[in-house]
């Protein structure tokens, strides 16, 4: 594995640690924090939709199935999952972006992963100097940044 990809792995390793990003779904109630009108919008229409199921003859037999599908679905409003950062996903365009984003190219890199390459001394002199110019023509790098300067050092 070459240096800069190296360094950049463990940058995202340690990330996921710091932040608890491990694909475990977590209770939460920040959906009802965040959205308060759509959470109750949902409420009054189940209520509705329940009232009508019980006053009808056809389908009153059926109104567990829709307490069971309304408990379910609604169920996976109450919990947060923070993906995993991971660096086999930087630069893939599938379906995993649904899920993580586009987050190496929202997230800025720590200043202490561009100290640590600067000073590596298995990073060749001219990937130093690209890397310096992109951090002055840019200011904060992002990880899809330095994941290019990942794929020029292994060519």
């Amino acid at each position: 594995m070459a240096e800069i990809q190296r360094l950049l792995t463990n940058t995202i390793d340690e990330l996921n640690t710091t932040e608890k990003r491990d694909n475990r779904p977590r209770f939460s109630i920040s959906f009802i924090r965040r959205f308060p009108g759509l959470f109750l919008g949902m409420y009054l229409g189940f209520l509705a939709t329940l009232i009508v199921m019980m006053r009808s003859d056809t389908l009153a037999d059926s109104v567990w199935l829709l307490v069971v599908l309304f408990v379910l679905l609604n169920g996976f409003f109450f919990f947060d999952v923070a993906p995993r950062y991971r660096y086999e996903d930087i630069d893939v365009l599938d379906l995993r972006v649904c899920y993580n984003g586009e987050w190496y190219n929202t997230r800025f890199v720590p200043p202490q992963l561009i100290d640590t390459i600067m000073q590596s001394p298995r990073v060749t002199e001219p990937l130093k100097a690209q890397l310096q110019k992109m951090v002055s023509t840019k200011g904060d790098l992002s990880f899809y940044d330095i994941f290019t300067l990942a794929r020029a050092e292994a060519a």
